[in-house]
């Protein structure tokens, strides 16, 4: 990324201010100016240890863009040091020109222009692509831009796709098909697009997953396996199968579910795992596990459901990271499968042991957003509440391999 000019940093900030505010809509009952506080370009601006140096290239860019008209500025009443930084409303175009010329800034009338050539070439493109180019349309004609313009083209040339599509694929194949990039629809557009799809399908997403929408245009994901090991029997096509034998446990197709008429769990519980390493490491004569890899898919919820139908009084247990996205994968898993898991391993306790402390992270404060919700709910009130104040969350791999050392 480049280093911005106290130059550029000033005007961009006026001037997308100003096209944020109700003046370019015309909407506006107040004539506020638009300003700029020169602490928000550094913010020692007005501290007893700031840079000198730093303070007079703010003082000498914002005597150059007041010679060329584009700002004034007003000092405080005993000093010397700017107060506020304010834009010349009248001479928006020109300055959005200069940083044009100037910086490569793009203005938000060439926004605009973008957005209805995106709308010119979307709307017929499919029957979702219309309804929301409709949306667009209204969007454009009060001067409001969505959040997502720059992605936008990427989201509806794939909407365009699907909609159309009546071949069996799998994500990669649209990603090819459609940026001539197989991994680039994963990682760049799946969410955004199944948002879409979702809007639009005119169902309420309750117990499915984000792109399990793509189901209904033919695609899917790569052959999804599921995960298991421990001394458990499974009833498949007629045959009997025991797992107990396969020490790192099986794998098999989530297309041989269909075939499963039941599971026998021979142990007192079944436990499923968060994280891959973690279920790698962890074996018990006591648990069968179970991989899940995140938030439970469609499979691994159908496979638990049929796990607990036929064994309702084994002890079911979910063994994830302690951090807010770990116990939002329980809360998700206990509400999708209707199967009450007790937390394993992820409590205050593991926090608190001293030969993790090392590997304890702090909080981001999406985390604390995330945890603060947590706290008003059972059975993460107490952990949550520990984890707001200590500022930590921790791994599960390293309580997975403690756990296992010594056996």
């Amino acid at each position: 990324m480049k280093n911005l000019t106290y130059e550029e940093k000033i005007l961009t900030f006026l001037v997308e201010n100003y096209r944020k505010s109700k003046k370019d809509t015309g909407d506006n009952k107040i004539n506020r100016r638009t300003r700029l506080k020169p602490e928000k370009l550094y913010r020692k601006y007005n501290a007893n240890d700031g840079d000198f140096a730093e303070i007079s290239k703010i003082n000498r860019a914002v005597e150059q863009l007041s010679k060329r008209g584009f700002i004034t500025s007003t000092a405080e009443t005993f000093g010397t040091q700017l107060k506020y930084i304010y834009l010349v409303d009248e001479k928006i175009q020109e300055t959005e020109k200069y940083l044009t010329d100037q910086y490569g800034y793009i203005s938000k009338d060439a926004k605009v222009e973008k957005l209805q050539k995106l709308i010119e070439r979307y709307q017929d493109a499919s029957a979702i692509c219309k309804k929301e180019c409709g949306k667009l349309a209204a969007c454009t004609e009060n001067r409001k831009l969505p959040g997502n313009i720059d992605e936008l083209d990427d989201i509806l040339k794939a909407v365009a796709f699907i909609e159309r599509n009546r071949e069996e694929l799998y994500i990669r194949e649209v990603s090819v098909k459609v940026y001539g990039d197989s991994k680039y629809f994963e990682n760049e557009t799946l969410q955004p697009v199944c948002r879409l799809l979702w809007d639009y399908s005119g169902r309420k997403r309750e117990e499915e997953l984000l792109d399990e929408i793509l189901l209904d245009y033919h695609i899917a994901k790569e052959p999804q396996k599921l995960c298991v090991k421990g001394n458990a029997v499974i009833h498949i096509s007629g045959k009997e199968v025991d797992i107990s034998g396969f020490a790192e446990g099986v794998e098999f197709l989530a297309s041989e579910l269909t075939h499963i008429q039941s599971v026998r769990i021979n142990a007192p519980e079944f436990m499923t795992i968060e994280n891959r390493t973690s279920y790698l490491r962890y074996h018990s004569d006591h648990a069968v596990t179970f991989y899940l890899g995140g938030y439970a898919n469609r499979y691994q919820r159908d496979f638990i459901k049929l796990v607990y139908a036929s064994n309702p009084n084994v002890r079911y247990e979910h063994f994830g990271d302690i951090d807010a996205g770990g116990f939002w994968i329980h809360h998700n898993l206990c509400e999708i499968t209707g199967v009450r898991f007790e937390l394993f391993g992820m409590s205050i306790r593991e926090l608190q042991n001293m030969e993790y402390a090392r590997c304890l992270h702090q909080l981001s404060q999406n985390d604390r957003v995330r945890l603060l919700e947590l706290g008003r709910m059972e059975p993460y009130a107490e952990v949550a509440d520990y984890m707001l104040e200590q500022g930590v969350k921790l791994e599960q791999e390293i309580v997975g391999l403690d756990l296992m050392r010594g056996r």
